[in-house]
């Protein structure tokens, strides 16, 4: 059950979704209008460029083999998708951040590869934390977050009871991905593709923070 999970779940997971929004808005604003969070998007456009032969194809077809790359990246490192304290998730943050930075040199030379490694980056995160307790959680696009919700207020219409913990981490996930689209925007209005050195340096903290949280957690037993 979501109810025994450690409190700071739900800011980790919000911490997880604000980064994401941040780099989604920045690919939508800088990357060719190209969203880099999320795949459904993009496979959509995928078919159209097939059907339409507009010349798009390859390059939709990279953005979706990268993220499938970052998922394997997790995959390599986690045995399975569920929490677990103590996991490598550190050490995925800072393969994130390096993805994210490899990608901000590139596109600062206005070199398409760069959308690649910051898709990449989101597939790696999107699969770093799937599930929790029995709740399938995806922290780099709100579809599935909405609709669990959804079916949730549904249930509880017709009287079963409903799971307060897993709808606050459902509304934390949502809210910071919000965020993260309201400040991406607003950096990239300042900053143009440097903003994403906010997603850079935020996947790097939370590293530190977690390193530092298990090595605290670990002195005191």
């Amino acid at each position: 059950m979501v109810s025994r999970l450690p409190r700071w779940v739900e800011y980790g997971a919000f911490l997880l979704a604000l980064l994401a929004g941040i780099v989604n808005a920045i690919g939508l604003l800088g990357f060719q209008h190209q969203a880099v969070s999320h795949i459904s998007g993009t496979v959509t456009l995928l078919g159209t460029s097939i059907e339409s032969l507009d010349g798009m194809t390859s390059h939709l077809l990279m953005i979706l083999v990268s993220f499938l790359i970052g998922a394997m990246l997790a995959g390599a490192f986690f045995e399975s998708a569920a929490l677990k304290f103590g996991r490598r998730y550190g050490v995925a943050l800072c393969i994130e951040a390096g993805l994210l930075f490899i990608a901000y040199l590139f596109l600062e030379q206005n070199i398409t590869m760069g959308q690649y490694f910051a898709s990449a980056a989101c597939g790696l995160q999107n699969a770093m934390i799937t599930t929790f307790s029995g709740a399938v959680v995806r922290t780099t696009h709100m579809t599935g977050i909405v609709t669990d919700l959804g079916i949730m207020i549904g249930a509880r219409l017709r009287g079963e009871q409903f799971d307060y913990r897993k709808a606050k981490l459902f509304v934390f996930i949502f809210s910071g991905f919000l965020l993260g689209g309201i400040i991406g925007a607003k950096l990239y209005g300042i900053y143009a593709i440097a903003s994403l050195m906010a997603p850079i340096s935020l996947a790097l903290i939370l590293a530190l923070a977690y390193w530092l949280y298990l090595y605290l957690s670990r002195k005191k037993k």
